[in-house]
């Protein structure tokens, strides 16, 4: 149930990182007279050495809030991750840990956290715009015209900017390799925006989403190339992906109440 941004990192649920002749935590003398974590240790330096290979660098091993778990800050590919390794250090665990009271993703909080974009360097000239273009809080996306996820999320952006006028989607134009047919409709969609007509560009974008045809692009134009040497630079990887005002990446289709809720959480921060 990997939900974070780093699809190629996916080990699978438990792995085995590293031999370790450290007692198992339920063998160790003396633990039940008190906190069982007392009885292990670990230094940065040693989970280096057991992730040597794995991941880029060791960025922080503190306790996890889960009985029986380091949390672990590294880099992979540029990106930093949340993983877990057990007090054993027998396992390394990637992946989804969900807190089972409130039913919050610690992986994905976490993820989102160490992953904050400076938004100030993504120029929204060639964005889409839905809503209002002086809109309070402007929501970037990154999307590519023939997602079906992309097109399941259209929809709820229109929801949230009824409902929330404050709000606006601008959505830069990622067409990935895997749809090749919507390289062309990109294209098209950002010359008429370049033009100066974004409501024409919102249609075109609506109905490639919507399977539709689209007419040719009528100008030369290489914001395209910008958009994926962009999306590589900050390690964007898929569509739709959301970014909020406060520069948080949020992979993946997301309700209206999801992304009013990450909003919210900005405020409240």
């Amino acid at each position: 149930m990997i939900k974070l941004n780093i699809a190629a990192f996916v080990f699978g649920c438990v792995l085995l990182a590293a031999s370790s002749a450290s007692a198992s935590p339920h063998e160790a003398a003396g633990c039940g007279a008190g906190d069982c974590r007392d009885c292990h240790s670990v230094s940065k330096k040693e989970v280096s050495d057991l992730l040597k290979g794995k991941v880029s660098e060791v960025l922080d091993v503190r306790r996890s809030e889960v009985p029986g778990l380091w949390d672990v800050d590294a880099v992979y590919e540029g990106q930093k991750v949340p993983l877990y390794i057990d007090f054993s250090k027998k396992y390394l665990i990637s992946g989804s840990v969900i807190k089972l009271e409130s039913n919050e993703d610690l992986s994905e909080r976490k993820f989102v956290s160490m992953n904050k974009i400076d938004v100030s360097k993504i120029s929204l000239d060639d964005a889409v715009v839905i809503g209002k273009a002086d809109a309070a809080g402007k929501i970037i996306v990154f999307d590519d015209p023939e997602c079906k996820f992309c097109a399941k999320l259209h929809p709820e952006m229109e929801k949230v900017v009824a409902q929330h006028p404050e709000l606006a989607f601008f959505i830069k134009l990622f067409p990935l390799p895997l749809h090749p047919g919507s390289l062309p409709k990109a294209k098209a969609i950002v010359c008429a925006k370049t033009k100066g007509d974004n409501s024409r560009a919102a249609v075109l974008l609506s109905d490639a989403l919507k399977g539709k045809p689209v007419p040719a692009a009528d100008c030369e134009t290489d914001q395209i190339d910008k958009n994926i040497a962009l999306a590589k630079e900050l390690h964007i990887a898929t569509t739709p992906t959301l970014i909020t005002p406060d520069g948080r990446v949020l992979p993946g289709y997301k309700t209206a109440e999801d992304i009013v809720a990450a909003i919210k959480e900005t405020v409240s921060q």
